[in-house]
């Protein structure tokens, strides 16, 4: 009889553990713990395979050579067409790895830097609330974001590291450092721009039209410094490859579009669609969700014009509304992205769970949706099933916090964890 007030001591701590928000850090500690060590069974059973990492270390030797010409700076599997900030950290990275021939301690470093990207997206949960914490559990499920760190080493992952913390202190109203951090992401790879709208609404309803453009000067001002060396003497070859927005990626890379025939994939006219579709998308979201609690998206324009150096929102931005709107603004854009590739579900992966419970989709959708696009994830190649799959779950998650809570649950005020 004395084991039965065991079992229920335990029962009723795993419950707290998974609801309770004062025992997030608890489960969540847990939940790293437990990743680091399957993570390291990863690295040390899975075999590695080469996809960019030779190419990285190819491009900055020639640059460290002397070429600073980005259309000369071409590696095995490609030109580089990455801005600057990716070229000085695989500078670093090449001096660390032994010119890139030490693969076991850049595993490691990949390895220890999928942590980092768990531990800050348990922190923008944590930090944000409004969803229970059994979710965080969903984290580390995805095979396909374990070997795009640890066993493929793509720059994505720095981008996305990056990103993340400055989620992190945008959320905690740390603006400042906030938009040097995401500058750094920028500069590793432009798909940072995706979160661009959002960080414009998010500082515009904060502190006003002056802080706004004096930050996105700043942010340019970061890109073109850490550019110097290429845009001394070379300026259009570094402008037209780090931000090159008419590239067009091969079909039989696509993961998003597969459903689609080549012809299709590769014609203007839906490059053409997709670019009207994602801005129309971003207008809509800000004209009419993410200013709501303010009076609605004039009355923000007519304060921040009124007042140029005030805030343009009426109403304090909680960490919640904050990051529901930059993962919304991402999820638009990669909606909409004329080609995701395998390393692409980096931009979003740990995301997906925090944006479901942004939606009031019954939990057993929101999971069928989150496992329809792991599920896509892993398919190789991408078939019409799994493409179709993909932008359909993507499609519903965007359609469902545009009917949910488009501005966060705490913002809303639904303290109800679903």
């Amino acid at each position: 009889m004395s084991v039965l007030p065991t079992i229920a001591y335990l029962f009723g701590l795993v419950k707290r553990l998974l609801t309770d928000p004062q025992l997030f850090w608890a489960l969540a500690g847990l939940v790293i713990l437990g990743d680091v060590v399957l993570t390291q069974l990863i690295i040390r059973f899975i075999p590695y395979t080469e996809i960019d990492w030779e190419t990285y270390m190819y491009q900055v030797e020639l640059y460290m050579k002397g070429e600073d010409d980005y259309s000369k700076i071409i590696g095995p599997t490609g030109p580089l067409v990455y801005p600057a900030g990716h070229v000085h950290l695989h500078q670093f990275l090449h001096w660390l790895t032994g010119a890139g021939k030490n693969l076991p301690l850049a595993q490691q470093l990949y390895g220890a830097l999928y942590i980092a990207s768990l531990a800050l997206s348990c922190a923008i949960y944590g930090k944000a609330g409004g969803a229970p914490n059994w979710i965080i559990l969903l984290l580390p499920l995805s095979k396909r974001l374990h070997s795009i760190f640890a066993l493929r080493l793509f720059n994505d992952c720095w981008a996305v590291v990056a990103a993340q913390l400055a989620i992190l202190l945008y959320g905690r109203g740390a603006d400042d450092i906030a938009n040097l951090v995401f500058s750094v992401a920028l500069s590793i790879k432009m798909s940072a721009f995706l979160y661009l709208p959002g960080i414009l609404v998010v500082l515009f309803k904060r502190h006003g039209l002056l802080y706004t453009l004096r930050h996105l000067l700043a942010i340019g001002l970061v890109q073109a410094w850490l550019a110097t060396p290429f845009l001394r003497h070379h300026p259009w070859p570094y402008i037209q490859n780090a931000f090159d927005l008419s590239r067009v990626f091969l079909y039989k890379w696509t993961v998003n579009w597969r459903f689609l025939d080549e012809q299709t994939f590769l014609s203007p006219r839906l490059a053409k669609g997709l670019l009207f579709g994602h801005v129309l998308t971003l207008i809509m979201f800000g004209l009419v969700k993410w200013c709501r609690r303010d009076g609605g998206t004039i009355t923000v324009i007519k304060n921040g014009l009124r007042r140029p150096g005030q805030p343009g929102g009426t109403v304090p931005m909680s960490a919640d509304n904050v990051t529901t709107i930059l993962l919304t603004s991402n999820l638009i854009g990669i909606l909409f992205a004329r080609s995701l590739h395998y390393q692409f579900y980096s931009w979003y992966a740990h995301q997906i769970p925090f944006i479901a419970w942004r939606t009031k989709y019954p939990v057993a959708v929101k999971l069928v949706l989150l496992g329809a696009i792991e599920y896509a994830w892993n398919v190789f190649p991408s078939t019409n099933l799994s493409s179709g799959m993909l932008c359909a779950a993507n499609a519903a998650l965007v359609v469902g916090v545009w009917f949910g809570y488009p501005e966060g649950k705490v913002a809303t005020h639904v303290d109800k964890q679903e």
